[in-house]
């Protein structure tokens, strides 16, 4: 192939995906505004027809400003490799620093930055106009730039090391460096599993141990039946930020919390709680998230094998605006193209998902009553404002849980 027809394929890809990814939203939104002047039959006796209206607004305006989102990354794309963004900053940093792995983090850090520093109008205007207009957003613009400045000092300590050593390993180990990279990348995400709980999420937010006894005991008793086995149960100071309600189990091995959010146990009872509880346990019981670990790490070896045959040719570099080749514009190009031509891959990683939930919800089904899962999935579709009428095909692609619909049929078949 030659550098002309690879920056052919990319600009195809790139257009064929931004359109598609238009066309998914434009029919999401015009099924959701379709579906807007009822309820549906499953939810009328539960939802009010002004809440499922507001969900129906909620959703329409994240999907618009991801519309703008979407177009704003392909141009933001195009300007960094064909338009001699990455050749600009990479030409910058090859005069400031004298070691190739300097120079090669120099740029890759730099483009990272620029990135994030583009994007924060979009976050700017998703949590305090969007969020605060629906009434999820409790985040204050002081809190805002706490956590941004956290996240940042995090991501450094925590990135630069890993990146040096990436590079490291694609300079020195010749060959089958990928191989090399693959195991430093593995072990570096179990590391993080292990110590998310108790040293990353605590910079955050508050965790405290569950004070309602009674509730304890029910979740212990839970616990105990599903074989579980947890090193605490602990809330969550959700509110500081959002309204918006969660439970979820974080940690590895010993290290296993569950976690529920403050506005959550604020809003759902006892019976609904433990259902929820039954349904990240189901997770567990199914070993879906070693599941999804195991095809990560494989899907993210085959990821940097391919960059492996890439990086050896000319027209990969050429094809995207570089001119001077090296592991780390190969190593950027590469994650930066990624996304554009693995877009089919989410209809397939959706369904994966998706599947997860019916056994979730399966197993719950099994360890509590299905109506009471029924009950604490209708409170959390109207508290976080969740559509009840997605596109089906835009859901087919993006949505991780079935629709609502879908998903509380197959319960009450249970």
């Amino acid at each position: 192939m030659t550098a002309t027809q690879f920056t052919f394929v990319f600009i195809a890809a790139l257009l064929l995906t931004t359109l598609a990814k238009l066309w998914l939203a434009r029919r999401h939104l015009a099924h959701i505004a379709a579906h807007r002047a009822a309820v549906p039959d499953a939810f009328r006796e539960k939802i009010r027809l002004g809440d499922h209206q507001n969900a129906a607004d909620y959703t329409s305006a994240k999907t618009r400003l991801a519309m703008l989102g979407g177009v704003f990354d392909a141009a933001l794309l195009l300007a960094f490799t064909l338009g001699g963004g990455i050749r600009f900053i990479a030409g910058m940093s090859n005069g400031w620093f004298g070691s190739p792995i300097a120079q090669g983090m120099a740029t890759i850090v730099a483009v990272l930055l620029l990135s994030s520093l583009l994007e924060i109008p979009f976050n700017l205007y998703r949590t305090f106009v969007i969020e605060a207009r629906f009434g999820f957003n409790k985040m204050t613009v002081a809190l805002y730039l706490k956590d941004a400045l956290k996240g940042l000092l995090i991501g450094a300590a925590l990135g630069l090391p890993l990146l040096f050593s990436v590079l490291w390993l694609m300079e020195r180990m010749g060959e089958y460096w990928w191989l090399y990279v693959w195991l430093t990348w593995m072990a570096f995400n179990l590391l993080i599993l292990f110590i998310y709980p108790t040293f990353i999420a605590p910079l955050f937010n508050k965790f405290t141990p569950m004070q309602d006894e009674a509730m304890k005991a029910r979740i212990e008793a839970l616990l105990q039946k599903c074989g579980f086995a947890a090193s605490g149960l602990f809330v969550m100071d959700g509110s500081k930020r959002s309204a918006h309600g969660n439970a979820y189990f974080t940690g590895f091995g010993k290290t296993k919390r569950i976690v529920f959010f403050d506005t959550l146990l604020e809003r759902l009872s006892g019976n609904e709680i433990e259902a929820v509880l039954a349904h990240e346990l189901g997770h567990f019981k199914r070993r879906h998230v070693m599941k999804r670990i195991a095809m990560s790490f494989a899907m993210s070896l085959g990821f940097l094998w391919l960059l492996g045959q890439l990086m050896q040719t000319s027209w990969f570099y050429r094809g995207l605006g570089v001119d001077t080749p090296s592991t780390a514009l190969a190593l950027l190009l590469f994650f930066m193209i990624m996304p554009v031509f693995s877009f089919l891959l989410h209809p397939l990683m959706s369904a994966y998902s998706r599947k997860h939930e019916f056994e979730a919800d399966t197993y719950a089904a099994k360890q509590t009553a299905a109506n009471d899962l029924v009950n604490a999935l209708v409170k959390l579709y109207q508290d976080n404002a969740a559509t009840l009428t997605p596109d089906p095909l835009y859901s087919r692609f993006y949505d991780s849980h079935p629709p609502a619909a879908v998903r509380i049929a197959h319960l009450q078949a249970r």
